[in-house]
């Protein structure tokens, strides 16, 4: 999937080691399927070549205002007619300041104040000079204008220094772009995500678990963040990063077994939407031995299961109507290994709720593709198989429209 297809992106590169970064990040745009052309300031040129841009992209880089292969020699004018948005990375404390004011003395901030297309700037900087009066003033007078800035983040720095100022990583620049171009369908909603496996202890190094992944519920956070939602993410033991992370827009709370998830989700119910993704453990061991327990030579050890609350069903049991309709809006999940479309039913009226999606297929445990059957109580849609995140893309879509 190319979440940037037949996007037109201006790529403008100020002065600052920062640039070092900047051909990976168009090599990352040309892979989400957008065209890049490339625009460079004198003092990028000393971190990184044209010809190293050019052969990259594909396309000639511009460097001068006075470029007269443009055919009315207005490359500030030109250049972003066609673009669907400007990205300047790094944005140097010079960039911002000049932008800040509506100075413009070469052809990357000419362009940017002569544009008609949104701008996006990564500031890369010293820790002192990004913290300093005068670059906040930049930075919010930007803000003011409409300017949407990405980052800085905090870490180590070129000069040796830790701390706010750092560029923001190629990926991460990447996904916020992506984030950007999407329609803002849940702008002001709250959203609640269960997501993974859990995992419920026999002892101190035993358990019982499950194949979820997470990656589905990572893929519905994600794009329910792209819509413009202020998500909190409670993940069982799964190895994935929090998506979006440098934005702010997704809190995420790990916990391990089905009680700890239960507790953490029943005290961030008020939000505006619930999805019920995780794979949680029907039962857990009644008492977990506190040591290893030994082997005795064939005979098994006996387990006293106990039913572990039914999170789902204690969320909607909760809810309250507002507009006519539940609040939270609660979305749960199945996985089954036969019957699908019947247990899915099943558990809709079981659990008191007004959609539920099923995993269609056994191989969607840690797998990128899955194919979803949607479920309410007055129909049914089954998707094409399709990468999650494309998939929780739809989802949200749906979901937007019921709420």
């Amino acid at each position: 999937m190319q979440s940037l297809l037949n996007k037109k992106i201006v790529l403008g590169i100020s002065g600052g080691i920062a640039a070092y970064k900047s051909p990976e990040l168009a090599r990352l745009l040309i892979q989400e399927g957008a065209s890049v052309q490339v625009v460079m300031t004198d003092a990028a040129q000393q971190f990184v070549t044209p010809v190293t841009m050019q052969a990259l992209t594909g396309n000639p880089v511009y460097t001068s205002q006075w470029d007269s292969s443009i055919a009315n020699n207005m490359a500030h004018i030109e250049l972003s007619r066609a673009a669907d948005a400007i990205l300047v990375t790094p944005a140097s404390a010079d960039l911002m300041a000049k932008l800040s004011l509506g100075l413009a003395d070469d052809l990357l901030t000419t362009l940017c104040l002569a544009r008609d297309c949104p701008l996006l700037l990564a500031p890369a900087m010293n820790k002192q000079m990004w913290e300093h009066p005068a670059t906040q003033r930049s930075a919010q007078r930007l803000i003011e204008d409409k300017v949407t800035l990405l980052g800085p983040a905090n870490g180590f720095q070129a000069c040796g220094e830790v701390g706010l100022g750092r560029m923001l990583e190629p990926v991460e620049i990447t996904e916020q772009l992506i984030a950007f171009f999407q329609k803002k369908l849940l702008a002001g909603k709250r959203v609640l995500i269960t997501a993974g496996p859990t995992f419920e202890a026999i002892d101190p190094v035993r358990g019982i678990t499950n194949r979820s992944s997470g990656k589905m519920g990572f893929a519905i956070a994600r794009a329910a963040a792209e819509a413009g939602a202020q998500v909190h993410l409670i993940a069982g033991p799964c190895d994935l990063p929090t998506p979006l992370e440098s934005t702010g827009k997704i809190t995420r709370t790990n916990v391990i077994s089905a009680g700890e998830m239960y507790a953490a989700t029943m005290q961030s119910t008020d939000c505006d939407i619930f999805f019920a993704v995780a794979a949680v453990a029907d039962w857990s061991i009644a008492k977990p031995a506190k040591e290893k327990i030994k082997r005795q030579g064939k005979e098994a050890p006996k387990l006293e299961f106990i039913a572990n609350p039914d999170i789902l069903a204690e969320v909607a049991k909760s809810a309250k109507t507002k507009g006519g309709k539940p609040h939270p809006y609660c979305v749960g999940f199945a996985a089954e290994s036969h019957d699908l479309a019947k247990h899915a039913q099943e558990k809709l009226k079981r659990k008191g709720i007004p959609m539920i999606v099923g995993n269609i297929g056994p191989d969607t445990f840690g797998s990128d593709l899955n194919q979803l059957l949607i479920i309410d109580p007055s129909s049914s849609k089954k998707t094409g198989q399709a990468e999650k995140l494309q998939l929780a893309r739809q989802l949200i879509q749906l979901v937007a429209k019921k709420i």
